[in-house]
């Protein structure tokens, strides 16, 4: 098999800098409520509250490990790792999902088990009324930040926002979405646990509130989780694409037939395809060179994405071999 591609991804592109600063965006404003509701849940003796400061330190634990995942996948491809380093993108933003269930998930548990067994003595809410709000002026505006990149590549690749969101490879703004979205969520229980004790008395409210959050942080990281051992185990293109890949080789002189397809999602911005192509049987060893070095800048020139390009000439299959 003879390989016609090219060097890997480029170390710096504006998909990594929007990424970049999406996640910088949600990591600096979920710091600083983790600090507060903190201080408020203390004050307060919320367990929701502080599940949500839990939450939010997960949160920002889950940030710093994407910012790394970004940094360490536009490494340059070397003699060790040829095809670069985009998978390393997903093993660490499989990490930040394990911190959000082991940080986040699993502490709401515990305190909200904690107080629905044993109580707990209530303070005064209006300190934790006053965090939760800024909380979600400032979830709000790094959830608009995510949803706006999400927006522009889902626009760009002509699919719907929902779509996108569940096939996206980019699993680093995804992460933001989702739980920028989850800490939404997450304020609006807390408040409500806030309100049921301080109407009713009981802390039963709040323990209800804090488990619900933890519900929440569990679904969270079970489809990040999913999303990222999905790209890491081996994930091709979408079957439309497929079918275009397929289609735009076939356009190429000299090719008779796409006998077998492969391709292969290694980052957001980086595609291996790699094909068993029948060429024309008179075609000269010439041609067929240039027909390969055709099909790879076809590919390129529609596919960006596209940065490793594999064509094996492969006999047809109702081809014989000739008699020896």
């Amino acid at each position: 098999m003879a390989e016609h591609g090219g060097a890997g991804a480029p170390t710096e592109n504006k998909g990594n800098s929007e990424s970049t600063f999406t996640v910088i965006v949600a990591a600096a404003a979920n710091l600083g409520i983790a600090v507060a509701k903190a201080v408020a849940g203390v004050i307060s003796g919320s367990s929701a509250m502080l599940s949500e400061a839990a939450h939010s330190v997960a949160d920002t634990v889950t940030e710093f490990m994407l910012l790394t995942a970004l940094k360490r996948s536009e490494k340059p491809a070397d003699e060790d790792h040829p095809l670069g380093y985009g998978g390393e993108r997903y093993v660490w933003a499989m990490l930040a999902a394990v911190a959000t269930f082991v940080g986040g998930a699993v502490f709401a548990f515990y305190d909200g088990i904690h107080t629905l067994v044993h109580g707990e003595e209530l303070g005064d809410p209006t300190i934790s009324y006053v965090v939760l709000g800024i909380s979600f002026l400032l979830e709000g505006y790094s959830l608009r930040t995510a949803v706006r990149q999400t927006r522009g590549e889902a626009e760009r690749m002509k699919a719907p926002f929902a779509t996108y969101l569940r096939l996206t490879p980019d699993t680093t703004t995804k992460a933001v979405v989702m739980e920028d979205s989850a800490a939404l969520a997450g304020l609006m229980l807390a408040a409500g646990g806030l309100l049921g004790g301080q109407i009713t008395g009981s802390g039963v409210w709040d323990g209800v509130a804090s488990i619900l959050i933890g519900c929440l942080l569990v679904y969270v990281a079970w489809v990040l989780g999913r999303s990222n051992a999905q790209l890491l185990i081996g994930r091709p293109l979408p079957k439309p694409l497929r079918r275009a890949v397929r289609e735009q080789l076939l356009t190429v002189p000299h090719v008779v037939d796409v006998m077998e397809l492969t391709t292969l999602i290694q980052g957001p911005d980086e595609v291996l395809v790699a094909a068993k192509i029948d060429f024309r049987d008179m075609a000269s060893a010439e041609q067929i060179e240039w027909a390969c070095e055709d099909a790879e800048k076809r590919l390129r020139e529609r596919f960006p994405a596209v940065r490793h390009v594999y064509l094996d000439p492969t006999p047809g299959l109702t081809q014989r071999p000739p008699d020896l």
